[in-house]
């Protein structure tokens, strides 16, 4: 089921329980599919939507980041809770250990041995674990087996 389908119908599942906070996260992500797909001029691919649900993630985990270090302890849950909406629309992410065994595959592919091939080893990484795991992560994992 494509992306947009799926929010309309959460969407209405979120009117039904009357429940206003999902219903604004939805309605937010709804919006910038939209205008995505407006932006591009036709519908999204799968890879697109996933590439916007993981950014709208990763401006969230920034905002709470930044309400917990203000001190602004309301904010920075509310950004928490709408992380949680948005990661029900994402593929599962990668666990530590299945994270750290696809980047030493990664690494193998590519036969990278030491930190100049750095670039080479993101590059694969970020496309192949795309929305399955965060690039911060995936650059932490690398640096441990090349540096």
């Amino acid at each position: 089921m494509a992306l947009l389908d799926q929010l309309n119908t959460d969407m209405k599942v979120a009117m039904k329980a009357k429940d206003k906070f999902k219903l604004s996260v939805i309605r937010m992500l709804k919006a910038a599919v939209q205008n995505a797909e407006i932006n591009k001029g036709s519908a999204l691919s799968e890879d697109e939507e996933i590439e916007l649900l993981a950014r709208e993630l990763k401006q969230r985990k920034e905002s709470e980041a930044e309400f917990r270090q203000a001190d602004h302890v309301e904010l920075a849950d509310n950004a928490v809770a709408e992380i949680a909406i948005i990661e029900e629309y994402l593929p599962a992410q990668l666990s530590e250990a299945e994270l750290d065994e696809g980047v030493k595959q990664v690494i193998d592919e590519v036969g990278a041995t030491s930190m100049k091939d750095f670039g080479k080893v993101m590059q694969t990484a970020v496309a192949k674990f795309k929305g399955q795991a965060d690039g911060n992560a995936i650059q932490t994992v690398a640096k441990k087996y090349l540096g």
